[in-house]
């Protein structure tokens, strides 16, 4: 299997992410969350695969998230409707994303991505 990593260069979370899967020796394809923004049926897939509220998938603390007044939207909001604003801007999605085979994971936690790459070796 080859990991798809889906993150922005200038964000610190995203270099740590690349550099953790780098020490892992776990082979990926970078993909820029601006220049390819994640499409609307590429969001609904990983939202089944990660088993994560739609809410998780919002990058909260982005500028884009606060312009937007998205805090009250995203409460509100059928999960269709919030995959159709994350789809319009890549600034919006929470990242890093990394998609497996048979998993996703949102965000950078060591700990986790270590137990979800334990529990899915098999494949990586």
């Amino acid at each position: 299997m080859k990991l798809l990593f889906i993150g922005y260069p200038k964000c610190g979370t995203c270099r740590k992410a690349v550099k953790w899967l780098e020490e892992q020796g776990l082979d990926f394809t970078y993909r820029h969350i601006v220049e390819n923004n994640p499409k609307r049926e590429e969001l609904a897939e990983w939202l089944v695969m990660s088993g994560l509220p739609v809410a998780k998938f919002f990058n909260t603390s982005g500028q884009r998230y606060k312009e937007l007044h998205l805090k009250d939207k995203v409460k509100e909001a059928s999960t269709g409707e919030l995959l159709d604003v994350l789809a319009t801007d890549g600034m919006l999605v929470k990242r890093p994303v990394v998609v497996g085979d048979t998993f996703v994971l949102v965000g950078f936690n060591a700990g986790q991505w270590t137990q979800t790459f334990l529990q899915n070796k098999d494949q990586v």
